[in-house]
């Protein structure tokens, strides 16, 4: 048997179940470098606490998402294939609802610039694998990019809002285009390469409307030297991103 074909039948013999098809929807903060390691903290448990606020709000519960993915600064979600969350609710509900939650955090935190939180997402949808340590595959390379591309980082600090959602031709051309969304409401702006092939992506920037949330959000925690980048009470510049 030559090399190649051993390979393969190694490779084969250890594959696992899969491809899987989810969506995908994954959430990155700005500016988190800039930030003490206390206030790091603190950031991630309110990350954490908004995201599951407006998972919550959705309708959106453990039984149809995969375990979240932790990455430092941002969060991995894997939606599964279910009648109950159709890719609408991600972009009519979950985004609308984190983004409420957003602007009220930051209004409570206003004493406290550095504990407030601004957010990229991105919403795509494609086949992944699993291999028990977590998930991996190019939708998810492909979302990813799309994320923490320059044009959403750039519209991300040219806006007020405190989130920026990116959606992948995928996303666009089986929903936004067929009018489920205001299709007008999102912008082409974002072209990335992945494994050779280019994929674009769209723009949206939501409506910051304060929505009443599911129950009240937790006191503000201030850790000692709640400053940027070690210096007490200094703001994030509003340029910087991650």
């Amino acid at each position: 048997m030559s090399a190649r074909l051993a390979s393969v039948s190694f490779l084969a013999s250890r594959r696992l179940a899969g491809p899987m098809h989810r969506s995908i929807v994954t959430v990155d903060l700005e500016g988190s470098t800039a930030r003490t390691d206390p206030v790091k903290g603190e950031l991630r448990r309110t990350m954490y606490d908004l995201l599951g606020r407006a998972l919550e709000a959705s309708a959106i519960t453990d039984k149809h998402l995969e375990q979240l993915t932790d990455r430092g600064d941002g969060v991995l979600l894997l939606v599964r294939p279910h009648d109950d969350v159709p890719k609408t609710v991600l972009l009519g509900k979950l985004i609308p609802s984190l983004t409420a939650l957003l602007v009220e955090h930051n209004s409570r935190a206003e004493a406290h610039p550095a504990l407030q939180m601004r957010l990229r997402a991105v919403v795509h949808a494609g086949e992944i694998h699993g291999d028990g340590r977590g998930f991996y595959g190019e939708s998810i390379d492909v979302a990813i990019r799309l994320l923490d591309s320059a044009p959403v980082k750039k519209a991300l600090r040219q806006t007020s809002s405190p989130l920026v959602l990116v959606i992948s031709e995928v996303i666009h051309s089986g929903i936004v285009c067929h009018g489920y969304v205001d299709a007008e409401a999102y912008v082409p702006m974002v072209r990335v390469r992945v494994a050779g092939r280019q994929h674009r992506g769209w723009v949206h920037i939501p409506s910051q409307v304060v929505r009443p949330a599911a129950k009240p959000l937790p006191r503000i925690r201030v850790p000692l030297h709640a400053g940027t980048g070690g210096r007490p009470g200094g703001p994030v510049p509003p340029a910087m991103a991650s």
